[in-house]
């Protein structure tokens, strides 16, 4: 890999989970007795990637205890969204004053990430490099998600996202992003839908096709699914 960090959205109040986070942060859920949260710390740590940002807002004081317990290989660091949480596209551009990197890999916990994921995230970078991008994002068909319930998102064209009504892709959650998408923003709480709806207007958001099943904590009917795999 030529990206040496790696960012992890941990912010979230993961309402659509309730009772489940009233006490436990979404990414501190267990399935198969390890937290989403460990799965995707060791995908990314599969990557050889060191260096590990996560952000922090709701219940941070348990993902604090969690990580420092743990013990991970990476280099892990914990930012703070503040005293109000900052959205997704707040949140990654606040982490991306803890690194001097211009290019990271972002990842929402909310996707059950195995390591089998690690080839084709490999294969989106170097296509990332060699075009020169500055975003890209990782999509699935919606017929190979494991909650039949998920809309999709975007349409893929020769790797390019485009919007239509037929919306045949969902996005997995994992991205790569250059830091200078977001360094002339004044906003610092924002969703990183804008980032991307400004991107495909221009035709310059980009994406790759994952081939693996895609498993998303996406509530409380999907949890008790997914614990029965």
């Amino acid at each position: 890999m030529r990206i040496n960090t790696a960012f992890i959205l941990c912010a979230g109040f993961g309402k659509r989970l309730n009772p489940l986070t009233l006490e436990t942060p979404k990414p501190l859920i267990k399935l198969n007795n390890i937290t989403v949260l460990e799965t995707c710390i060791n995908l990314i740590e599969s990557l050889g990637i060191q260096k590990i940002i996560i952000n922090t807002f709701y219940l941070k004081n348990q993902i604090h205890n969690f990580i420092n317990h743990k013990k991970f290989k990476s280099k892990i660091s914990i930012i703070e969204d503040g005293e109000n949480i900052l959205d997704t596209g707040g949140g990654i551009k606040n982490m991306m004053k803890h690194t001097n990197e211009d290019d990271v890999l972002i990842f929402n916990p909310d996707t059950i990430w195995k390591k089998h994921y690690s080839n084709e995230i490999i294969e989106m970078e170097k296509m990332y490099f060699s075009k020169k991008l500055k975003n890209i994002l990782l999509l699935v068909k919606k017929e190979l998600s494991f909650d039949k319930n998920l809309n999709g998102d975007f349409d893929l064209k020769e790797n390019l996202i485009i919007k239509n009504n037929e919306r045949k892709f969902i996005y997995t959650g994992c991205q790569i992003m250059n830091k200078k998408l977001l360094s002339d923003l004044k906003d610092k709480n924002f969703s990183i839908t804008n980032i991307w709806n400004d991107l495909i207007e221009k035709k310059e958001l980009n994406g790759f096709e994952t081939n693996n099943d895609f498993y998303h904590l996406t509530d409380l009917e999907t949890f008790r699914k997914l614990q029965d795999l």
